[in-house]
């Protein structure tokens, strides 16, 4: 009873607060009913049962077989355990209190709302969702404790820690196959509105390309699982994301991110990398008997499928992938996963009354506590309202100002221990034929050149030209990404030069000393990490599920390449076959062979 008051306490919130659609409250109670009846507590012999199952387990502490005198009421099996408590433990193992989070959220995935897990337990965390703090209201529901169920609803209905993203996520999976119910994927549309929403991207120019490549790749990881080790099915949306934006805005390493730099350091204008492609590169749509109806991609080769990048003319001038890249990389510093709660002092002093100390009340009758809390936030009040002194303000400027040049100090000092490590990385990321870039061990550079590290002379180049762009803005911001990509296990590519293939551009990871290394530019790492930080995982998550999604279209592209060379075998049924008989003329209906 307590669980389901609390179930229905969520979903109330849910319409009430985040407005989803009052069809979850019917859909919440059936998934509920169905997931209890399904765990065997409504059969008669389960009281029975569970006292049995604690006899046959003896405890790890021998305990007096005597019940205590204040118990000794109460029913107790063989070890002197309280039945009550026995009943207890086994229903919070079968019927876990999270379990109502994850009823509540399957049932807004059955009616298609745009809420993801993150929300589900963030909005649990705030107190917004009751989950922590709703055993307040079960217990003025259902009344204190009785003497047939002598528990108090703090320990009964009160959760001892938060729940994970991505167990909810599989919880919710698993109380659907519990009850034998088929699942549709998320809501694909509205999920990824909501994301490029958030990272105040175009919607009308990127969502349609992104619902073509959903459907018509229709990824298994659309679709809740059981495995809580599996990518969350956000991550295969945003995915579908980044790959939608990668082709339309042509981040295939091109160095556009590089190239504004050096066009805000008032240098030459720059040009688009797609009217330096137009003089060599048809990229009008012609007719071609690989190329498949509806398909995202097309085979340039017949040996590698590749992403097809023959675009409009039009549609492609219009999309400017450097201010593309400066939104994303000012949002990414503007996105920050905050709390509620987190606002202000009263919010979290309001936050900790209602949620972290709910149902505790002051220790002392004559209410002396409550007039000591009064006493000191007025005392809060007026030390908040008073302006700080003049000398506090130039105390703390140099304070600032201080940390800042310690802080400049520690930035070069890593930029250059980390540097021998950088060029030794960085320089071994080649180029393949297939457009393949990955860390390979060799001494040869992207432009052909020796880079060997050790080449004196190459050394010495590389630091007569690192001591050259020491003072431009270019080379602080490359050497920052380069800090922030090396946190994240993450090597930096230079922009591709003397480009053979204008396709699609595959990353690939390589395993270094037990762990893996990621290779990437500039462009598509600063895409990569604002998507996942809207997405709320990690980045390395986030690029491995762009790889997964990439090996998915690349494999279908390739099977309907096979499919579609395949030429039908001859039939040799007489009635099927383009070859005649030669009985045909004297009997073509084929009676001879009927037995009448």
């Amino acid at each position: 009873m307590g669980v389901q008051l609390m179930i229905q306490f969520q979903c109330e919130a849910l319409v009430r607060e985040f407005k989803v659609s009052p069809l979850i409250c019917g859909i919440a109670g059936t998934l509920w009913m169905r997931f209890v009846a399904s765990t065997g507590v409504f059969d008669d012999d389960w009281a029975d049962h569970t006292i049995q199952d604690s006899e046959t387990q003896p405890p790890e502490e021998p305990e007096d077989y005597k019940p205590r005198a204040k118990y000794s009421a109460e029913p107790h099996n063989m070890y002197g355990q309280r039945a009550v408590m026995i009943w207890y433990r086994s229903l919070r193992k079968k019927i876990p209190l999270y379990c109502s989070l994850a009823v509540s959220f399957l049932a807004c995935h059955i009616a298609r709302e745009a809420i993801l897990p993150t929300d589900v337990v963030k909005w649990s965390l705030e107190g917004r969702l009751p989950f922590f703090a709703a055993f307040v209201q079960i217990e003025k529901r259902i009344g204190r404790p009785s003497s047939a169920c002598p528990v108090n609803s703090n320990v009964m209905f009160r959760p001892s820690q938060a729940l994970p993203f991505q167990k909810l996520e599989s919880m919710a999976a698993s109380i659907a196959q519990s009850i034998g119910l088929n699942l549709p994927p998320v809501n694909f549309y509205a999920i990824a509105s909501r994301y490029l929403q958030k990272l105040c991207l175009p919607i009308e120019k990127i969502l349609p390309h992104a619902c073509r490549i959903q459907e018509w790749s229709m990824s298994p990881d659309l679709w809740l699982s059981t495995n809580e080790l599996r990518l969350p099915t956000r991550v295969c949306v945003m995915s579908i994301l980044i790959v939608a934006i990668r082709i339309l805005y042509n981040i295939h390493g091109f160095g556009e991110w590089e190239k504004s730099l050096s066009s805000n350091d008032g240098s030459s204008p720059r040009s688009s990398p797609i009217e330096k492609l137009d003089t060599t590169v048809d990229w009008d749509i012609g007719d071609d008997a690989r190329k498949v109806s509806g398909s995202p991609f097309q085979n340039v080769d017949d040996s590698t499928p590749t992403f097809n990048r023959n675009l409009p003319k039009v549609q492609m001038s219009e999309l400017d992938t450097a201010e593309l890249l400066r939104k994303l990389e000012a949002r990414y510093n503007e996105i920050s996963d905050t709390y509620e709660y987190s606002k202000d002092l009263p919010t979290y002093l309001q936050y900790c009354k209602d949620v972290v100390f709910a149902g505790l009340e002051p220790s002392f009758e004559n209410h002396e506590e409550e007039k000591l809390i009064e006493e000191f936030w007025d005392f809060y009040q007026n030390e908040k309202d008073s302006e700080p002194s003049e000398d506090f303000k130039e105390g703390q400027n140099i304070a600032l100002n201080q940390k800042s040049s310690r802080d400049e100090e520690w930035f070069s000092h890593m930029s250059k221990d980390n540097k021998n490590m950088r060029d030794e990385a960085y320089v071994g990321a080649t180029s393949s034929d297939d457009g393949t870039y990955c860390v390979d061990g060799s001494h040869q550079g992207l432009d052909g050149h020796d880079i060997s590290p050790q080449s004196e002379g190459g050394d010495q180049n590389s630091e007569r030209k690192d001591q050259g762009l020491a003072e431009t803005p270019k080379s602080e911001a490359i050497k920052r990404l380069k800090l922030d990509m090396e946190e994240n296990r993450f090597c930096y590519i230079p922009p591709r030069v003397n480009v053979k293939r204008f396709d699609y551009l595959h990353y690939v990871r390589k395993k270094d000393e037990g762990a893996f290394t990621y290779v990437a530019h500039a462009d598509y790492y600063i895409l990569l990490r604002a998507c996942a930080r809207v997405a709320q995982v990690d980045i390395r998550i986030m690029h491995i599920g762009v790889l997964s999604l990439e090996r998915r279209l690349a494999w279908l592209e390739n099977r309907i390449d096979h499919c579609l060379h395949l030429t039908p075998p001859n039939i040799s049924c007489e009635f099927c076959s383009d070859v005649a008989s030669e009985h045909a003329a004297d009997d073509p209906i084929g009676f001879s062979n009927l037995n009448i």
